[in-house]
């Protein structure tokens, strides 16, 4: 059975979410999986796999935060790539989200351009 199409949207644009947040401030894993919950209705679970993939893609850093009531928090942090692919996510999730709200509303003919059709492009 097809997941609903809320679901598949938030899978969609969960990283951009988690570059965006980290953007704002370093966090922990939990506080990031609870922000998202508050947001997006995002479940705790998704966040710890994502974290693992964007370390090992370079695009976060981790070090240990000690904590005065138990063990030490890892905290994440974006790093340069971190902070390049939130800009190219950021601009890629505008082109998307504008033409779809074209499309939704019935006005195709305003969707923003893409690198194909802008005036000099091979198309």
């Amino acid at each position: 059975m097809p997941e609903p199409i809320e679901i598949q949207l938030k899978k969609g644009v969960l990283g951009l979410c988690v570059l965006a947040l980290l953007a704002r401030e370093d966090s922990y894993a939990y506080e990031i999986a609870s922000r998202l919950s508050d947001a997006i209705d995002m479940g705790e679970g998704t966040i710890y796999p994502l974290m693992r993939r964007m370390q090992s893609d370079g695009w976060v850093e981790t070090y240990l935060v000690e904590s005065p009531a138990g063990p030490s928090r890892k905290y994440y942090r974006l790093t340069k790539a971190g902070h390049q692919a939130l800009q190219g996510q950021g601009r890629e999730w505008r082109r998307f989200a504008d033409a779809v709200d074209s499309l939704v509303a019935g006005d195709a003919t305003t969707a923003p351009e893409t690198p194909d059709t802008q005036e000099g492009g091979d198309a």
